[in-house]
């Protein structure tokens, strides 16, 4: 793939993610008083409190969204290498803010039409990861990071309305106790991913650390809420999957693989940049 060709393609992405990132914006102001009395005339005020205290925070990570796709654009045109990394960030951020509100509309037989946001979100970071060539097992790792980024935002989310509904003085603790450990877990599990796709050193412990944080902050109430209903909890999802990537990172061959990649082994465009050096020396 040719660097013209990249930059050209980066380009397109990026402006598709501005129009992507506008619209959800555009989104959350159509919709957010729509929602809130939705769940008002359902008889759900915590649910309606959830959304009057998550989406403007989801808003104002959608239009720091739109800003970075901006910026990347500019990037590419320009031919600077920083214009990846940072439509990275931005398709990131764009497919979790697109994927909660996505939720409360469903449930209450409202058009998701946030879901015209997450599709090409979703597209648009697997683009930017072809684009880089990325190598499969740090593909792989940091799209199932993303997974787990995903849940545990959720479980903040969902602890968000747990804290408004439950009795017990003490369960009611550990929920405001832990309702930011997830959203800080989430924000560990972003870093990962920034760090791993951009080939850092540190990106190992950061991922530890999330996936620490995420079992912190979901097994708790996962097994609060098992205990309290006698089913499965959503709840569960993040801590498992966070431990078992934490498994995954902590195997010796894992290490190995992920010290190569750092160092730029078994990279096309780590080669690309050698061989034309070597030519330019010539």
């Amino acid at each position: 793939m040719s660097n013209g060709y990249s930059r050209r393609l980066g380009a397109l992405l990026a402006a598709v993610g501005i129009l992507a990132a506008g619209l959800g914006f555009a989104i959350f102001v159509l919709s957010y008083n729509h929602l809130i009395q939705v769940e008002l005339d359902a008889g759900r005020p915590d649910e309606a409190n959830v959304i009057r205290y998550v989406f403007p925070v989801l808003g104002y990570l959608m239009a720091a969204a739109v800003a970075l796709w901006a910026v990347a654009l500019y990037g590419f045109a320009m031919r600077q290498p920083w214009a990846w990394m940072l439509a990275v960030i931005a398709a990131t951020l764009s497919l979790l803010c697109s994927f909660f509100p996505m939720i409360p509309a469903m449930s209450r037989s409202q058009t998701p039409y946030m879901a015209l946001v997450f599709v090409p979100s979703l597209a648009l970071w697997i683009g930017l990861v072809w684009l880089r060539q990325v190598s499969r097992k740090p593909a792989v790792l940091a799209f199932v990071a993303g997974l787990a980024y995903v849940l545990s935002f959720m479980d903040g989310v969902a602890a968000i309305d747990r804290i408004q509904i439950v009795e017990d003085d003490i369960v009611q603790g550990l929920y405001v106790m832990v309702q930011q450990v997830n959203w800080w877990a989430s924000i560990a599990w972003a870093v990962f991913i920034f760090a791993l796709l951009g080939r850092r050193s540190w990106a190992l412990p950061v991922g530890l650390g999330a996936a620490i944080m995420s079992m912190l902050g979901g097994y708790p109430v996962a097994v609060e809420s098992m205990i309290d209903k006698g089913t499965f909890s959503m709840f569960a999802p993040a801590p498992l999957l966070s431990t078992a990537l934490l498994v995954y990172l902590l195997l010796p061959g894992t290490r190995r693989w992920l010290d190569r990649w750092t160092h730029g082994e078994h990279d096309p465009a780590s080669v690309e940049r050698v061989a034309r050096a070597a030519f330019a020396g010539k």
